[in-house]
This record gives C-alpha cells, sequence and structure tokens, in this order.
C-alpha cells in the first residue's frame, strides 16, 4: 500500500510550487491539465514519457482510466518514489464536460465511480511510493449550517455518492498568509481548523503550519514512521 495524501488549495496558493524541491529522479508528475510547471527550470527536469523517451517522468493523462493505467505504469518504475497528480479536480470536471449532452444521473454515477477508483488506488500499488493529490478548494456548508472548505468537486451529487477526503488519512491545505512586516508566506495547515477538512496523524508534523515543500512532508512522513 502506498501513501496517499491530499492537498487542498486555491488556485495560486502553492500547490504545484510544492513539487519544487522534489527529486525529479525520483518523481513522476501526472499533469491533468497539461499546463506548465510554476518553478524555473522545470523543462529540464520533467519531460513526457514516450516510446523515445522510456526514462520521461511526467505524462498528460487526465481521464480516469487513462490516470490509472499511468499510476500502473508508475507502480513499475521502481525508481519513482514520488507521484504527482496535479489539478486531481480537472479529471472529473473533463469527463463532466465530455458527458455534458448525455440526460439522466448515471453519468454523475460514473464520475463519481472514476473518481474513487483514482483516489483509491494508491491501496493497490507499492509500499515506497508516496501519491500525492493536488486539489482546488471549494467552499460548502456542513450539516449544522456551518461555512466549511472542502476538496472542490463538479457537484452535491458527487458529494452525496463520495466524501473525497474520507480516502486520505493525511490532508493538507494550502494558504497564503500575510505576516504583520508584510511578508508573505505559502505555507500548508496540517490539522483541521474548524472551517476545512485538514487532518493528519497526531504527531507526525510538529507545528500546525509547514512549508508548503512536498520533500518536507515527504521527510516527516517517512520520519514519522521509523
Amino acid at each position: 500500500m502506498a501513501h496517499s495524501i491530499l492537498i487542498i488549495a486555491d488556485s495560486g496558493a502553492g500547490k504545484s510550487t510544492s513539487i519544487e524541491k522534489l527529486n525529479p529522479d525520483e518523481t513522476f508528475i501526472i499533469n491533468v491539465a497539461n499546463k506548465p510547471l510554476p518553478f524555473k527550470g522545470w523543462k529540464k527536469k520533467y519531460s513526457n514519457v514516450t516510446k523515445e523517451n522510456v526514462t520521461g517522468n511526467m505524462s498528460n493523462a487526465s481521464s480516469s482510466q487513462g490516470i490509472l493505467k499511468a499510476m500502473d505504469y508508475v507502480n513499475s518504475r521502481l525508481e519513482i518514489k514520488n507521484l504527482i497528480i496535479d489539478d486531481f479536480q480537472y479529471m472529473s470536471a473533463f469527463e463532466y464536460f465530455d458527458k455534458a449532452l448525455e440526460k439522466g444521473y448515471d453519468k454523475f454515477t460514473q464520475i463519481a465511480a472514476g473518481l474513487a477508483a483514482v483516489a483509491k488506488k494508491p491501496k493497490d500499488l507499492r509500499e515506497d511510493l508516496m501519491v500525492y493529490f493536488l486539489t482546488h478548494a471549494e467552499e460548502s456548508v456542513d450539516m449544522d449550517g456551518k461555512r466549511r472548505v472542502k476538496a472542490k468537486t463538479i457537484g452535491k451529487m458527487i458529494d452525496n455518492a463520495l466524501t473525497l477526503e474520507g480516502l486520505y488519512s493525511i490532508v493538507l491545505f494550502g494558504k497564503v498568509k500575510k505576516d504583520k512586516d508584510e511578508v508573505i508566506r505559502y505555507v500548508f495547515e496540517t490539522q483541521n481548523n474548524g472551517e476545512n477538512t485538514c487532518k493528519s496523524p497526531k504527531e507526525m508534523f510538529k507545528t500546525f503550519e509547514i512549508p508548503n515543500d512536498l520533500e518536507y512532508v515527504r521527510t516527516s512522513i517517512l520520519e514519522y514512521e521509523k
């Protein structure tokens, strides 16, 4: 069973930037939105895997079936220790638009099933692999009518069928914060603040806020499990 980590944040809050310090020789990115990575020199570190470039470490798979296939492929490459699924929410969005003209509610069930299959896939992968799901946040309302920030989905029909965060034991929230001296900090929150779905095992992270750095997250998890 691979480690599975969900990273939730608004656009521009540093999700993709958090990839930067990971070792590219041990990292594979499924770039769902097929967008440039937001850090200098990324093209020298990451290239699409093809028949001609068998050592490539990036894929643009965007459907649930395509992503599942890519995850199986990464599982066979033993040198890869970090698997990033960047902009995970677009997988469901793209599938929704592909089915936009279909009538009825079956399409929502199919989209939810695809979402669950990909989110649960790390259970079938090797234990030395860490899988990071990077996704956008959205506001919602809980059962008590209180504001709640959660992982973005394509609607209540999906939420009624699946609570995405429930499939992860580690859910971190990306935040942009301004200190008193006007310095901007990009951080991950590690525990629930009363308004989100954040969670992590007790004492895995030493502070409520940690750097938005997936290498830091990886190291913390490995240290915790010693």
